[in-house]
């Protein structure tokens, strides 16, 4: 146990010495906060809109049926894309807004200066959907070919040749609904985080409008949004100018595929499983909160990988050969993340039905009922796990074989990918499977509380062990003690 606690104990000294020091540096910038914090404000719409997605493609064939012939699952549909599918929008907006608040000014200004520039910087059109049609033919509002492609392009070519040209031609005047979901989210946060900097520059270098104490306030900080508002509008202006003339796209695409899509690549990969499995419990086991780090990072890249499951569900094909990511924020929320960092569940298993010590005992009944909610700090720092090497080595590997695991179990169709439906964290194991991926994931979900029990039990019982024989040795002690003082 000394040569243990030596050996933890420099590995921690070196951690918390060099590597801590500029990851935490990096986490508390003014960026990485307004993109951890401002990302907070499209959950409400994330986790309700994914509400509508359940009910809009209910996975029953025969209810299913019913609600698309009752006209309801095009009236949830609506709701879907009115919330959970326009997350970029609340995304910019929360970014900026921030920003700024942190910055120490009025924020709501700098948010919607944020979205007015996110929508400006994007071609305001969308395909015309006859043209969409020649290349797809046209489908029935259940998803079925009623016209095929090829009789769609033969009746069209037989127009005269200006209608033709009006016919394909994009439906300007309209935002596109494509950019407002996960394809716009790392162009979301380039922008928000510019905007939110250089608005609060501004008004820190005084460019404002000034009025006299005697105008209410609503009034005055309205005024003193002008200045920064318009600097920020007129950049985006001659921005989506320049692109759109010398490079015939707009800023949204350009980011999309320059940044996104190898971004989106490299997290759904396996070695981001890897990463992502490991990253937690290495920062929570040096006492840092591993969630929130990594959660702030990744999130940024999982959460466009969740929007685009939820859309290819949405239209019915949710496949691995459709496009559909195996890594979202749900892979990381319901199952890296499981039962709390570390996936403890089987260490509460542990305790409540071998551990013979008081302190493994008393801790356990504590936390049974938080790790029914994916709550685990009474594990955390109770235990403790942190700095503990007793458990170091199930609190780092239970996390990674669950990742590594369940990547395979989709990448080989066991279960299906995981549908967009965002339960929240708190939901409890097996039920956010259901929610999240039908009935395979969640009795993929219940395999995955088996392995933490399998790999928590050896490790547990010897520090249970080691608990039991101090508690034993201090009880002898106190027991010699008591009789010296009878005698």
């Amino acid at each position: 146990m000394a040569e243990d606690t030596s050996s933890t104990s420099k590995v921690g000294q070196f951690v918390n010495n060099k590597i801590l020091p500029p990851v935490m540096k990096f986490v508390n910038t003014k960026a990485i906060k307004a993109l951890q914090n401002g990302m907070v404000y499209a959950l409400p719409f994330i986790i309700i809109g994914s509400v509508f997605l359940i009910f809009s493609n209910i996975p029953v064939p025969a209810i299913a049926k019913v609600m698309t012939d009752s006209g309801w699952a095009a009236f949830f549909s609506q709701a879907y894309n009115a919330t959970f599918n326009i997350l970029s929008m609340w995304a910019v907006v929360g970014i900026a807004y921030v920003y700024v608040q942190n910055e120490g000014f009025e924020p709501l200004p700098a948010g919607l200066t944020a979205l007015s520039s996110f929508l400006m910087l994007q071609f305001l059109q969308i395909d015309n959907p006859i043209k969409t049609a020649m290349s797809q033919g046209v489908k029935n509002t259940a998803g079925t070919v009623v016209m095929k492609s090829s009789v769609v392009t033969a009746n069209v070519d037989k127009l005269p040749h200006a209608l033709q040209t009006l016919m394909k031609a994009p439906v300007t005047g309209c935002i596109n609904i494509t950019w407002l979901g996960g394809q716009g989210m790392v162009a979301t946060i380039i922008i928000g985080l510019l905007v939110g900097w250089s608005y609060s520059s501004m008004l820190r270098h005084g460019w404002k409008i000034s009025l006299p104490e005697q105008v209410p306030a609503a009034v005055a900080n309205q005024f003193s949004a002008m200045i920064p508002a318009a600097v920020d509008l007129l950049a985006s202006m001659l921005i989506f100018a320049v692109i759109k003339t010398f490079l015939h796209t707009d800023m949204l695409q350009l980011i999309y595929k320059l940044l996104e899509m190898p971004m989106q690549g490299i997290s759904d990969s396996l070695g981001g499983a890897i990463v992502i499995g490991l990253a937690v419990s290495f920062f929570w086991f040096f006492g840092v909160h591993g969630g929130l780090i990594v959660g702030a990072i990744a999130g940024a890249f999982l959460i466009p990988n969740t929007a685009a499951n939820a859309a290819l569900y949405h239209a019915g094909k949710l496949t691995l050969a459709n496009g559909a990511h195996i890594i979202t924020n749900e892979f990381y929320n319901n199952f890296i993340n499981l039962t709390g960092s570390g996936i403890t569940i089987g260490l509460v298993v542990f305790t409540l039905v071998a551990a013979r010590s008081a302190q493994m005992k008393s801790i356990g009944k504590s936390e049974l009922i938080p790790a029914i909610f994916n709550i685990n700090e009474p594990f955390l720092f109770g235990m403790p796990m942190v700095m503990n090497p007793f458990l170091a080595i199930p609190f780092f590997l239970t996390p990674l074989i669950v990742a590594v695991s369940t990547y395979a179990v989709i990448y080989f169709h066991i279960v299906p990918p995981l549908n967009g439906v965002a339960a929240p964290w708190t939901t409890p194991a097996v039920i956010s499977g259901f929610l999240i991926g039908g009935w395979k994931m969640a009795i993929w979900q219940f395999c995955t509380l088996v392995i933490s029990t399998l790999m928590y039990w050896p490790f547990a019982k010897r520090y249970d062990n080691y608990l039991y024989k101090k508690e034993q040795d201090k009880l002898a002690e106190q027991q010699k003690g008591d009789e010296k003082a009878a005698d």
